[in-house]
Formats: structure tokens, sequence, C-alpha cells
């Protein structure tokens, strides 16, 4: 995979992920399977505005559907939340060492820390 194709991946998880509705069926479908219309019966929307939110939330990759008979069973996909977390985790590393080199910068600078006048 290139990095733009995980830049573009990052983009689709954070996109499915920044919607209240979204990380609330999240959190129901890693509890267990769930049919479209049972998700569709939890919210005050149109079953097809439920339908929208699963597509985006599996165009990230974040659940899967599979057909039983006339339902379609949606799952999350605990890898790809996984790979979210992962993804936060090095952005946390990163902002720690900026935010270290910020510190050593003010300790080596003799003007940072002056004392205040009386």
């Amino acid at each position: 995979m290139t990095e733009f194709d995980e830049e573009d991946r990052a983009d689709a998880l954070f996109h499915a992920l920044a919607d209240r509705t979204r990380r609330d069926i999240m959190r129901r479908v890693l509890a267990g399977e769930y049919s479209v219309s049972a998700l569709a019966a939890k919210y005050d929307m149109s079953f097809a505005a439920v339908q929208k939110h699963v597509a985006v939330l599996q165009k990230a990759g974040l659940l899967t559907k599979r057909r039983d008979g006339r339902e379609q069973l949606a799952s999350g996909d605990v890898t790809a939340v996984r790979s979210v977390a992962s993804m936060l985790t090095e952005l946390e590393q990163v902002w720690r060492g900026r935010i270290a080199r910020i510190d050593e910068l003010l300790a080596s600078d003799p003007t940072s820390h002056t004392e205040p006048k009386e």
C-alpha cells in the first residue's frame, strides 16, 4: 500500500468516526451482529439514512455486511478499529516528541526563565 493510499484510508476512517450516529452503530456492531433493519429501529431517522451511515462505515472498512435471506447483517471489524487506535498512537508520539523538543529549547534558552521584577 502506498503512502497516498494509507492517507486516503486514514481520511475514510476518521470521516466515518466523526459522526455520533456512526460511532454508536460501531459500538453496537462490535458487540454483536445486527441486521440493518434492527439498527434502523434504534434511531430516530429513516431506514435509508441508517443505510447510508452503514455504507460509510463499510466503505471505511470498519464493518462488514453479509446477506442472510432478506436481511443484511452488519458486524464490526475489530482489526480496523485497532488500526484507528494505532494511527492515534502514532500521532500522539509525534506530538509528544514535538512537545519534548519545545521543552528542550526553552530549557536551553537563558531568556525564557527570567525572574519577575519586584
